[in-house]
């Protein structure tokens, strides 16, 4: 190459390495189209006003594009919809609670049979269609034997016949306290509980009473309360099911969301990293530290590498006596794509970083598989000996 076009590469090399600003100009997009495809990272400045911006109008875009693809869209609340029941009920009955018997108190048999005497009554005050008589007499029965069960759970099968099942369901719960196996028990307040409209609970205290004493008033009082019962645990388990879904894609919009942000992230510190290390000031891309002052082999050598004059006394085998030939191609080198990549692995720069400070080091790299390679190509690109 001719010294004089020689010189001018270097002065121009050596002011875009000052102001790299100069590449910017659109004249000279062909080298730095050229420069990029060697591998290097040239710095923003390097570019006009508009594709500086460029990377991180694109960041701002990428954040901003993968935000909008997770974000949580707001869903129409759930809104249950009323089950459709059949059945009488009644409204519950708010009445001071009725009077209780003491169940520490010892029963004597006078009192026992008083206690049915007085039932007796309630027996036929209730066939008369006389239920606050007979409420009456069951309440003195009990007070006269308050450990009979069933006492308390005929006391109970009134209040229902009167409309008042939160009485009943007190005196079906008493009698179960005593006896937990009364049918009489578990059927009355299975039968309150159908007039409060709690047909999930009704169908369970009858299902119990018919197991422990079936009668046919326990089942056709079953065969109403029943479907209620199915509809309502059907309607349950669909909201149930909707809302477990729900909560489930809301669970998977959060995971999405996350994994967006944490991929934004990931990506903008990539830009800035690259960003960065494009500019860190140097010559050759991920290559010799520190530029090429001096020029390129011929015009001075490479001060803290390769000598220009006096070669490489104990260096590359076979020595360079006179230094690097003034017309070596170094087109070749920058063209290697094998060489390039040696450039940018950390270790091989630290031994030719090494050879250059002292040729004499070449002893003691010549064992290294990555490096001794990369020592020998270069040899040849100078014209050495392979």
């Amino acid at each position: 190459m001719d010294a004089a076009k020689l010189n001018q590469l270097k002065h121009f090399v050596e002011q875009c390495k000052s102001n790299p600003s100069i590449l910017a100009d659109p004249s000279l997009s062909f080298f730095r189209d050229y420069l990029e495809s060697l591998g290097a990272k040239l710095p923003n400045s390097a570019y006009s006003q508009s594709k500086a911006h460029v990377e991180s109008d694109e960041d701002i875009e990428d954040v901003a594009e993968e935000q909008e693809k997770v974000e949580e869209v707001e869903e129409d609340e759930i809104i249950e919809s009323d089950v459709e029941l059949e059945g009488e009920t009644c409204e519950p009955d708010d009445d001071p609670p009725q009077k209780m018997g003491d169940p520490s108190v010892e029963v004597t048999e006078e009192n026992r049979e008083a206690s049915q005497m007085a039932k007796f009554k309630a027996t036929e005050a209730i066939s008369e269609g006389k239920l606050e008589e007979a409420i009456e007499n069951l309440t003195e029965a009990i007070l006269l034997n308050p450990t009979s069960a069933i006492m308390y759970a005929t006391r109970a099968t009134v209040y229902i016949k009167m409309k008042k099942p939160n009485a009943a369901i007190r005196d079906a719960n008493a009698a179960l306290e005593i006896n937990p196996d009364s049918a009489k028990g578990y059927k009355s307040r299975g039968m309150a509980r159908a007039l409060l409209g709690q047909w999930e609970e009704a169908a369970k205290d009858l299902h119990v009473a018919s197991k422990l004493d079936y009668d046919e008033e326990i089942n056709a009082v079953l065969k109403k309360v029943e479907p209620n019962a199915h509809k309502i645990e059907e309607h349950r388990r669909k909201y149930e099911r909707l809302h477990k879904e729900r909560e489930e894609k809301r669970k998977e919009r959060e995971r999405q969301r996350r994994r967006a942000e944490a991929q934004a992230a990931y990506e903008k510190a990539k830009k800035q990293e690259r960003s960065s290390s494009s500019r860190n000031p140097g010559g050759m891309p991920g290559g010799f530290p520190g530029g090429m002052p001096g020029g390129f082999p011929g015009a001075g050598g490479m001060p803290g590498g390769f000598p220009g004059a006096e070669g490489m006394p104990g260096g590359f085998p076979g020595g360079m006596p006179g230094g690097v030939p003034g017309n070596v191609d170094f087109s070749k080198i920058l063209n290697d794509p094998d060489l390039m990549t040696a450039f940018s692995d950390p270790e091989v720069m630290s031994a030719l970083q090494d050879v250059m400070k002292n040729p004499a080091n070449l002893a003691k790299h010549q064992a290294n598989p990555k490096v001794a390679p990369v020592i020998a190509k270069m040899m040849s690109k100078f014209g050495g000996p392979k």
